[in-house]
């Protein structure tokens, strides 16, 4: 094992094809994956923090965080099989919390995922033509539901939870757009509108029911509760600040507009992109509509040589950080911008700016350091060149070239670059803010190039050939020619005496640079080397090939190799100190092995790139590990030991500040700034020539102020005295009317007072009569009310006695029924699983319903209760309604003979349709003796064939009646087909007869009730309501008794019901079989005719 150990420390680079790349973690803190790995990036401090992807991981696919910021979930895929990992972000480290998978369901990806709005609940749907979604209780790891959202014609790429709603769920993609709903363990489509021809790149929720999607066609569509509602038409950019068109939708179909590829919804309206490089600001206004209010836009690279390709940019992923202060966008080239939306910015231009700074957006093909400087120069297929500083962790410097760029050296002094291209090979300038060419050689298609240490030589590889040029004549030195393949690395030794190439020959070969001569060579052809480096001695090499293996070769010797596994090595480096060897892979990661080689295998390995490392250096004080990737990505690695602490340098590295500047650029400043002196002086004169002309105004204008205030001030002086003689004059009137009106009330009052005396002896008389004529009526209701009762409870006695005996034999009937079902059992266990589901979800909802209803009922009591007590409080004012009293009690009086009506009326409809039910059991008995009497017939029928076998003279005369007896039978048994089909349609309608009856009880009782609330606000006395308590309790237990009594019988409907259903698929299934046995009467009968003509003509041939 390594006793050195490399620590990620920042990472240049974003990895695109990852669903919902980017997302804030905190106001200040986004997190994206870069190489193979999630990174926290803190802007303000300029650090950032790891989450290594899983060891066995293939491919990542999308990322989601919770509502609450605190989880990452990643999406992987991990060979045949697909996982979430679901990781802390709170924890420093990025703690692993679960890891899901799609238990039974098959699943090799998960390309998008998004958590519910409480961080409970995680969707992800699978990937391929029958994508299913999957709903987890992600901290039990338990899978609560699945749902298949693809088909054959329709993809799914996004889903989202309503931000109001954890069981609503939005799901869009290729000519899909759904809603679901998670309710009793599934997940149940609510909407689906028809979209088979519209593809949907994006959605978002803005309110509780409305989803606004994006077409590649440039459409914004609005879909309310599931159901497409309106268009929202976009004007042409450059027109803000414009109220939005909300239209009908006239034809889904259609739409020539740019992409609109991501949709963000925030609090005060949503954010989309409306084509390449550029987002637009909607706002909610008070019409339930929307306003454009801003247009922000990806500005123009400054670094390129031809128009800019950053507006052609795609956005990819928008995001907001938590206070909505700040929006960040990642696009499809790899880059990253964001955009203050603080009201401090609000005049500023409508450009993005780089979140971190611009990074490779395709595969970096060369990494080289230099001695005097912390620069690291990369070049990339992307025409680009960066400069950055692995201390300050800074783009340098960038520019773009016309070409791509295959390699790169940077001169040890840091002020010279050397950079290959298709055509040229070009030696530049690093000025203060260009990359400037100063000779070009030609080279063509170099694709690895190095300065020696010195900086004096570099070479450059032309196909099999390795030039060397000086750096100061600019001539070519040395041609290096032995490789009969391509060379894919060279490398010079400490001292530059010698130079160490391999190619794809299988050649490693070692040159001395002073005379051209190789000085060793180790061939294996069957090994295509890609890269190699000198010891820290320069005694041995090391080289990786294509063999799986890490050699250590000297004296044209293979000293040791190190198997590589079931990957292969792509490149090495080997610390200046000697301790430790690094290897890239083609999978992405890197290894560290410690020097000298072990001769087991022995390494450790860290998870640094998705796509095989193309090149990896040392910094010239073992500080830093530098690594580049085909992913378009530059990693630096800190190198501590095993205690943490920094590794120690034997040489001292002193940087220096020094930069490159040309006498013109020097000149072309000098004159701006003499240029700009002069202006500067004839600013601040003009200035204070405006500040004394503002002076003289302002003086002016306080003299008038002055004058016009003293004015003001005399004239509110005057109208203060006048107002006050008028208070005091209006203070006298008031006072002497006041005493008058005093005597005036006195008189008034003592006059009242004798006339209320007067009224109140004649009330009190009228009251007297008044109670004792409501004594007289109470007695006489009280007696009409026991005989009432003593009449209802007959009569229900009566009627159960009536339905007891009838519920008997109905039973002693259906236990018969079933006896004679049981055989038939098994062929409709399926259909009656089904039923019996249906029943018990009915009869669950049911009791929801009832015990809704109770609650309701029993809150109503208790209010009814504060009104009595209401009552009582206010008996006085209640008297003047004595007189409506008896009217009330006639009308209670009344509503009980209607529901006694009512009741009896239902009583004679139960009857009635016991009365059919049994019909219909009669019904179905004749048609049992149908299908029986059939059956014989069939038999007699088998017999007649039988006899057909022994005459075969007279089957032919015989078969034309037995056709028109299978004729009869057949439109017999169409018949009976008729009667069945008719059969179900009368069950259908006793169905519906029943529902009425239900719905009419639960009407009467609703009158009851009413009638009920207005005799208790009636009443006065509490005797009274004690009475109507009782009789309402009276008329519940009577309704309840009529209520269980309709569902005893509904259950008998239904059970009748599922019997004549069962006797139906007897039937047909009885149908059917004699339908076979007709069919194979007559294969039987043409069977036995082609046996008679075969006898026939064997008769005539024979002489």
């Amino acid at each position: 094992m390594a006793s050195v150990v490399a620590q990620p420390h920042f990472a240049c680079g974003l990895r695109t094809g990852v669903r919902n790349n980017l997302c804030f973690f905190d106001e200040q803190t986004v997190v994206f994956p870069s190489g193979n790995s999630c990174v926290c990036y803190d802007t303000a401090q300029r650090s950032q923090r790891f989450i290594p992807a899983s060891q066995d991981s293939l491919r990542m696919r999308a990322l989601a965080i919770s509502a609450n910021r605190r989880y990452l979930a990643v999406s992987e895929e991990r060979g045949q099989r697909a996982t979430i990992t679901v990781f802390d972000l709170q924890h420093e480290q990025g703690r692993k919390r679960k890891v899901l998978t799609a238990g039974d369901v098959h699943a090799q990806q998960f390309p998008c995922m998004a958590f519910s709005p409480d961080s409970k609940y995680l969707i992800g749907q699978t990937g391929g033509p029958d994508g299913t979604l999957i709903f987890w209780l992600w901290e039990k790891q338990k899978v609560l539901a699945t749902a298949r959202t693809g088909t054959a014609n329709a993809y799914v790429t996004q889903v989202s939870f309503s931000p109001h709603n954890n069981t609503q769920i939005c799901v869009s993609g290729g000519g899909v757009l759904k809603l679901l709903r998670y309710s009793d363990g599934t997940l149940k489509q609510s909407a689906a509108p028809k979209v088979e021809s519209v593809n949907f790149l994006c959605h978002a929720w803005v309110t509780e029911e409305r989803v606004i999607a994006g077409t590649d066609g440039g459409r914004l569509l609005v879909f309310e509760s599931g159901n497409l509602r309106r268009e929202i038409h976009v004007a042409p950019q450059g027109q803000c600040d414009g109220q939005v068109e909300m239209k009908k939708i006239g034809d889904i179909k259609g739409g020539e507009g740019p992409r609109i590829t991501a949709i963000l919804s925030h609090s005060r309206g949503f954010a989309c992109s409306l084509g390449p490089g550029t987002v637009c600001l909607f706002e909610r206004n008070k019409e339930d509509g929307y306003r454009r209010s801003r247009e922000i836009r990806i500005p123009a690279d400054p670094h390129c040589n031809e128009q800019s390709p950053a507006p052609r940019q795609e956005v990819h992923t928008m995001c907001m950080s938590p206070a909505e202060q700040t929006l960040a966008v990642s696009t499809d080239r790899g880059q990253l911008y964001s955009f203050s939306l603080s009201p401090a910015d609000i005049n500023r231009e409508e450009h993005f700016e780089f979140l971190s700074q611009s990074f490779h957006s395709k595969s970096i093909t060369g990494v080289s350091v230099c001695i005097r400087k912390p620069l690291v120069a990369t070049s990339s297929l992307d025409h680009s060149v960066r400069i950055w500083n692995y201390e300050t962790k800074l783009l340098e410097l960038y520019k773009e070239f016309q070409e791509e760029a295959h390699s790169v050296a940077l001169h040890p002094t840091g002020l010279f670059i050397l950079v290959g291209f298709s055509d040229k090979l070009r030696l530049m300038n690093l000025l203060i803010d260009d990359i400037r060419a100063i000779k070009e050689f030609s080279v063509h298609g170099c694709r690895e190039c190095a300065f020696s240490h010195g900086g004096h030589l570099f070479a450059a590889v032309n196909g099999n050939v390795i030039h060397i040029y000086s750096v100061t004549s600019f001539e070519n030195v040395l041609s290096l020619k032995g490789h009969n393949g391509k060379v894919r690395a060279v490398e010079w030794s400490r001292d530059d005496s010698r130079l160490v190439s391999c190619g794809m020959d299988g050649g490693v070969y070692e040159w001395n640079t002073q005379t051209g001569k190789r000085e060793s060579e180790s061939v294996l052809k069957s090994c295509s080397y890609t890269d190699v480096a000198f010891s820290s001695d320069c005694k041995s090499i090391l080289a990786v090939g294509s063999d799986r293996t890490l050699k250590e070769i000297q004296d044209c010797q293979v000293l040791r190799e190190v198997p590589a596994d079931e990957v292969a090595h792509t490149a090495v480096t080997v610390s200046h100190s000697g301790r430790v060897v690094f290897t890239g892979t083609s999978s992405g990661t890197i290894r560290a092995v410690k020097y000298p080689l072990p001769i087991q295998k022995e390494w450790t390995v860290y998870q640094a790139h998705c796509e095989p490392v193309t090149k990896m250096v040392m910094t010239s004080d073992d500080q830093f590990l530098l690594s580049v990737s085909e992913d378009g990505c530059l990693l630096m690695w800190k190198l501590i030991d095993k205690e943490g602490r920094g590794l120690k340098s034997h040489r001292q590295i002193i940087h220096t500040e020094e930069i490159l500047v040309t006498k013109s650029d020097l000149e072309e400043k000098a004159q701006n700034m003499l240029e700009l002196k002069m202006r500067l002086e004839e600013l601040q004169m003009e200035n204070e020539y405006q500040l004394r002309l503002k002076d003289m105004n302002y003086n002016e204008k306080m003299k008038e102020l002055s004058e016009t205030f003293t004015q003001q001030i005399e004239s509110l002086e005057t109208m203060q005295q006048a107002t006050k003689a008028e208070m005091e004059k209006h203070a006298r009137e008031h006072q002497e009317s006041s005493s008058e009106a005093a005597v005036k009330h006195a008189e008034e009052l003592k006059d009242l007072g004798f006339s209320c005396s007067q009224k109140l002896i004649v009330e009190h008389e009228r009251y007297q009569d008044l109670q004792r004529e409501h004594r007289r009526m109470q007695e006489d209701y009280e007696e009409r009310l026991r005989a009432a009762e003593e009449s209802t409870s007959r009569s229900l006695e009566e009627l159960t006695q009536l339905s007891e005996a009838k519920l008997q034999e109905k039973t002693q009937l259906l236990l018969q029924r079933q006896e004679e079902s049981q055989q038939q059992a098994r062929e409709f266990k399926e259909f009656l699983r089904q039923v019996e589901e249906d029943e018990a979800r009915r009869s669950h909802d049911a009791q929801i319903n009832f015990e809704k209803k109770l609650h309701g009922e029993k809150e109503t009591n208790t209010n009814l209760r504060r009104e009595t007590d209401l009552v009582t409080q206010k008996f006085h004012s209640l008297q003047r309604q004595m007189d409506d009293r008896s009217s009330d009690v006639n009308k209670l009086k009344q509503e009980r003979q209607k529901l006694l009506g009512l009741i009896r009326s239902l009583e004679c409809d139960i009857e009635d349709l016991k009365r059919q039910i049994s019909g219909h059991e009669q019904t179905s008995n004749d048609k049992d003796q149908t299908i029986f009497s059939l059956k014989q017939k069939n038999q007699e029928l088998e017999k007649f064939n039988f006899v057909l076998d022994s005459q075969l003279s007279e089957l032919k005369e015989q078969t034309e009646p037995q056709q028109d007896d299978i004729n009869e039978k057949k439109k017999h048994i169409h018949r009976l087909e008729v009667e069945l089909v008719s059969i179900g349609k009368t069950n259908a309608q006793l169905r519906l007869s029943v529902s009425d009856l239900g719905l009419k009880l639960k009407t009467r009782d609703k009158e009851v009730h009413e009638g009920r609330l207005k005799g208790m606000k009636s009443s006065v006395d509490e005797d009274v309501q004690k009475t109507l308590r009782l009789q309402r309790e009276y008329q519940e237990k009577a309704v309840n008794k009529l209520k269980s009594k309709l569902a005893r019988s509904s259950e008998e409907h239904e059970k009748a019901y599922e019997k004549i259903t069962k006797e139906k698929g007897t039937l047909i299934a009885e149908i059917n079989e004699l339908r076979k046995e007709l069919c194979a009467a007559r294969a039987q009968v043409k069977e036995h005719t082609a046996r008679l003509a075969a006898l026939k003509r064997s008769r005539r041939a024979a002489p």
